[in-house]
């Protein structure tokens, strides 16, 4: 309790404002880009409908070494992050460990605002929890891929599904669809809070820093998912 008030004091009230309004930029770019994804057709929503097909046109095939594949090369993705993941968390974790000598560290860089140890911890705090919770996502996002690839494997050959209702292929492909494009929503959440990690190193500069990077990086996000040349080519 002591703590929280020694926090509660040590953080200037513009510190307060712009750590609320990076939350808010968040939690609020993420309810938007779900809820506007198919109306707005994301990049996210338009792979999905990929994916769909993907699995549609998987259950033509006789032969699925392609599709193997592929089911390998987008697991690997989300393994690689989740591994670096980790050692950032390490490196994070080592800097609380010594924080006085990493605060001094980095009071010498040009332009930082001086702060009291108790806020530094907050804000490597942060930064350990914001990749914390992507660790989560990107193994969250490994796991889904792996649901994935066992549907793949699991189908029924081509033959088979010729002896089936015709409405079989449709749902096989809805559902394996449905599995990998949430293991790519997962994967997305973990690269979102890569990109967020940004504006909270920002903020040893400055709380403005904080809030205009917290802005630049919502704008990124907004481009690369609703805006992008990419997204351009993936329209049918």
């Amino acid at each position: 309790m002591q703590s929280l008030r020694q926090l509660l004091s040590a953080l200037p009230p513009l510190d307060w404002l712009a750590l609320l309004l990076y939350f808010a930029a968040w939690v609020g770019y993420a309810q938007f880009a779900k809820r506007h994804a198919e109306a707005r057709g994301s990049l996210l929503a338009l792979t999905n409908r990929v994916r769909r097909q993907w699995m549609l046109q998987l259950t033509y095939r006789e032969m699925r070494v392609l599709d193997g594949a592929v089911s390998q090369a987008l697991l690997s993705s989300p393994s690689f992050f989740a591994s670096t993941t980790i050692l950032i968390i390490g490196g994070l974790l080592a800097a609380i460990g010594a924080s006085e000598k990493t605060s001094a560290l980095v009071l010498e860089l040009p332009f930082t605002v001086q702060t009291s140890a108790l806020v530094f911890d907050l804000k490597l705090g942060l930064l350990t929890g914001i990749f914390v919770y992507a660790f989560f996502r990107f193994t969250w996002s490994m796991r889904q891929y792996t649901f994935g690839a066992l549907l793949v494997a699991s189908a029924p050959e081509a033959g088979q599904f010729r002896e089936l209702p015709p409405s079989a292929r449709e749902t096989f492909a809805d559902r394996a669809g449905a599995v990998v494009g949430m293991a790519a929503e997962a994967f997305n959440d973990g690269l979102r809070g890569y990109y967020l990690a940004f504006p909270v190193v920002a903020w040893f500069f400055s709380p403005w820093v904080f809030l205009v990077a917290t802005g630049g990086v919502i704008y990124v996000l907004y481009q690369r998912e609703f805006r992008s040349e990419v997204l351009d080519a993936l329209r049918p």
